[in-house]
């Protein structure tokens, strides 16, 4: 199963998101951000089960804002 990661540098720490499952883990450097993701998914998964739309293929991309909102 692959899974998606969003990690991004907090005040102290990295905050890593897995958007499939909505599920938040942190860590001092982005490896153990990431480490603590994938524990933290596996634990959601074991307990919840893949809800229903995770057995559609998913497609990440980005986009840009042509005015920022302030």
């Amino acid at each position: 199963m692959e899974f998606t990661a969003i990690i991004r540098k907090g005040e102290k720490q990295f905050v890593a998101l897995c958007p499939e499952v909505d599920v938040v883990s942190q860590g001092r450097t982005v490896e153990e951000a990431l480490k603590n993701l994938k524990e933290a998914v596996d634990l959601y998964v074991e307990e919840m089960g893949l809800p229903e739309e995770f057995k559609e293929e998913a497609l990440v991309t980005h986009f840009a804002l042509e005015n920022e909102a302030a």
